[in-house]
């Protein structure tokens, strides 16, 4: 696993501009039903990563206008909750993400959320580049930090290792403070509340 420093990867010298996978209409990637990019490359190289394949930059296709117009349309659709990011590293693609975000507000406003998934913890964000910044302020939900293989834990929500957060981000930056997401409801946590209510 590599720890940079602040400024060491930048997505302007990394990003290819490829994407790994896209899946519409899926329910594992964040609260409610999602459309999820997968961008290629990554740089953490954490033991135990469950895509291994997209830390390669050029890893699947070219992200096109066509799959752009496609992601928009299916975001359209009235069931779909939000757009999910998550690869690869979305903060080293910063220049397919910010467009494509931008583009979600203008043509839908507020009415998807964006999830993304990241091996930066939200503080070493917060120190990094101003095009992560600029994502990170787009971005309404954030799991943060590196797998760790240690800290394994399949009960755990939408995150892999104990380590890694679910973080609301309008909230953690209007506080200036880490404010973990609302709905967070982990296998554990969910297990001891139905033993406090004597239903099992």
């Amino acid at each position: 696993m590599r720890n940079p420093q602040p400024g060491e990867w930048l997505s302007e010298k990394l990003s290819q501009g490829y994407v790994g996978d896209y899946k519409p209409f899926v329910f594992v990637d964040g609260e409610g039903v999602r459309c999820s990019l997968y961008l290629s490359g990554c740089l953490f190289a954490c033991a135990g990563c469950f895509n291994e394949a997209t830390w390669n930059f050029r890893y699947g296709q070219p992200y096109t206008p066509e799959l752009e117009d496609q992601i928009l349309a299916d975001l359209g659709q009235e069931y779909v909750q939000g757009l999910t990011l998550l690869g690869g590293e979305p903060f080293l693609n910063t220049g397919v993400c910010l467009p494509l975000i931008d583009r979600v507000r203008r043509e839908l406003g507020t009415t998807k959320d964006v999830w993304c998934w990241t091996g930066y913890t939200f503080e070493e964000l917060l120190l990094d580049s101003a095009d992560k910044l600029a994502l990170l302020g787009r971005v309404d939900v954030l799991v943060d930090g590196r797998f760790e293989l240690g800290q394994r834990d399949l009960g755990l929500q939408f995150r892999g290792s104990s380590n890694q957060r679910i973080i609301d981000v309008k909230a953690s930056l209007a506080s200036g403070q880490v404010t973990l997401w609302s709905g967070l409801k982990d296998a554990t946590t969910s297990f001891e509340q139905i033993e406090k209510r004597n239903l099992i």
